[in-house]
Formats: structure tokens, sequence, C-alpha cells
């Protein structure tokens, strides 16, 4: 029997990527049709007015206008996007 270890393994070396998850535009921020405002894993956040959902469960914006984060109390969290007056 060997008494080292032979040469050219690691025992280490499967640390996974992070996944960039969280809130990406916060409340008041304007944004534009298409921006990505929350990454995340389940829907924690549901979308609102003027948000999309993905198969990944990101939401991102329909239309331009300005975040808002709303509490529904035991209907759930949303983000929603309200249109610039004027």
């Amino acid at each position: 029997m060997a008494t080292k270890k032979g040469g050219g393994s690691s025992r280490n070396g499967r640390d996974s990527n992070s996944q960039r998850l969280g809130i990406k535009r916060f409340g008041g921020q304007s944004v534009r049709g298409g921006t990505i405002l929350v990454r995340q894993h389940g829907t924690k956040w549901r979308p609102g007015l003027n948000v999309g959902l993905g198969k990944d469960h990101t939401l991102f914006a329909t239309a331009d206008g300005f975040v808002r984060f709303e509490d529904h109390g035991a209907r759930g969290l949303k983000v929603s996007v309200v249109p610039a007056q004027g």
C-alpha cells in the first residue's frame, strides 16, 4: 500500500457559484420596461401592476414607471410598477 496520497486529485473544489438573488430595484426608483426587479427562488414577492413573472420566478417590469412594494397582509407581498404622471 502507498504511504502517500496519489497526486493530482483534490478533495475540495466543489463549491457552487452564487445565484445573485435579491431585490435589484428598490421602491421609488424609475425603471424602463424589461428591467429585472427581483430575482428569487419561489414566489416570496408576487407580480402586481405592470410586472411580469419569469419561469424562474424573476419579476420584471412590463412598462416604464416607478417601483412600488406593497404588503397585502395574508394575501402576500407584491411588486408593482406605477406609470409616471404626465
